[in-house]
């Protein structure tokens, strides 16, 4: 398998972070990383235990962000970290137990048939959505319905944060040049991923009943209809 990092950005994990970090590290590839991405929002112990675990690992490095801006920042950070160590390939997922470690072969698979953007699906014959209140699954299935009506793509899922990249198509944008701090990030990479030949895997989703804010809703309003403007900054190619 070509080299492949997890870029996995954790905070305030320090109950899942062992075990999540455990059940990736048992699966049968000796070519896979992973690159927990933490800042000073963790007050936990989440750090230690992903220290300890890397004095343990050769496959495991703790990256911290001082530069942090939120979560999309310590994606970004995770993408520029892995592409600077060779990566080949990178997924990308959440480290507090809401992507399951047991579903990354689905997308390594895709990933060596050729496709270049693997992106994890709650809403496709297979997957599913547990453990979130109603309004939340409305806002997300909502949500890809309006993405897909206003910037033409034809995807059963908008805004799911587990997904899969060959190495070129993270080095064709400038990651310094995204628009959303927040939740419309996911639809902002597919949306400028959109012509790379890509596809969808059923995941299954387990989630909690945190609150939504509507400043959250909002801004990814704003940026909705900002992206097909916005993209030619983005996009190298």
């Amino acid at each position: 398998m070509k080299k492949t990092i997890i870029v996995m950005p954790v905070a305030n994990e320090e109950t899942t972070m062992g075990q999540i970090l455990e059940e990736i590290l048992s699966l049968p590839y000796d070519n896979l990383y992973i690159y927990p991405v933490i800042d000073s929002y963790s007050r936990d112990r989440t750090e230690e235990i992903i220290r300890e675990k890397e004095r343990q690992s050769e496959r495991v490095k703790c990256i911290f962000h001082r530069q942090s801006r939120g979560v999309v920042s310590c994606y970004l950070e995770g993408f520029k970290r892995a592409l600077e160590d060779g990566a080949e390939q990178i997924l990308e997922m959440d480290g507090g137990g809401s992507h399951l470690p047991s579903e990354i072969p689905r997308f390594l698979e895709k990933l060596e048939e050729g496709y270049e953007c693997v992106w994890g699906s709650r809403f496709m014959e297979g997957g599913s959505m547990r453990e979130q209140p109603l309004y939340r699954r409305i806002l997300s299935q909502g949500g890809t319905f309006l993405a897909n009506f206003v910037l033409g793509t034809r995807l059963r899922d908008m805004t799911s944060g587990f997904e899969g990249f060959q190495r070129e198509i993270l080095e064709s944008l400038d990651l310094d040049s995204f628009l959303s701090q927040g939740h419309m990030y996911q639809t902002e990479m597919r949306y400028y991923c959109r012509d790379y030949r890509t596809v969808e895997t059923p995941i299954h989703y387990v989630g909690t009943a945190s609150s939504l804010k509507t400043s959250s809703v909002t801004e990814a309003l704003r940026i909705l209809f900002q992206l097909k403007k916005h993209e030619k900054v983005v996009r190298r190619r």
